[in-house]
């Protein structure tokens, strides 16, 4: 089962569910703000992943973070910060089961949804 990880409100979660609607696509929505996240499952993200790609530094969680935390992050700092505030991840999150993708491009979602 595919499941997109992230927050409603985003513009970049409702082009990347829009995209999935649009093609029939069938996945599950895990809403951080309702749902929060586990850390046994942040732990595999950031294995996989890395914490410095999961980590939004574009967005307000971002700057509201104190300069200290933000200068300071590091990979459990991070997932300490991730756990507490799901919002600062980078959406949206794509689990395909096999393989989690982060962000959303057309082109992207064209190639792991093509077959």
């Amino acid at each position: 089962m595919t499941t997109l990880y992230g927050i409603p409100n985003c513009d970049t979660m409702k082009k990347a569910r829009r995209w999935l609607d649009e093609r029939g696509i069938a996945y599950g929505f895990h809403d951080y703000k309702k749902l929060g996240l586990d850390e046994e499952r942040l732990r595999a993200w950031v294995e996989e992943l890395g914490w410095e790609a999961l980590i939004n530094r574009r967005g307000a969680t971002w700057r509201k973070l104190p300069d200290a935390v933000r200068e300071g992050m590091d990979r459990e700092g991070a997932i300490r910060v991730m756990l507490e505030s799901p919002s600062i991840i980078r959406r949206p999150l794509l689990d395909r089961g096999d393989s989690r993708h982060l962000g959303f491009s057309e082109a992207e979602y064209e190639e792991l949804f093509r077959g």
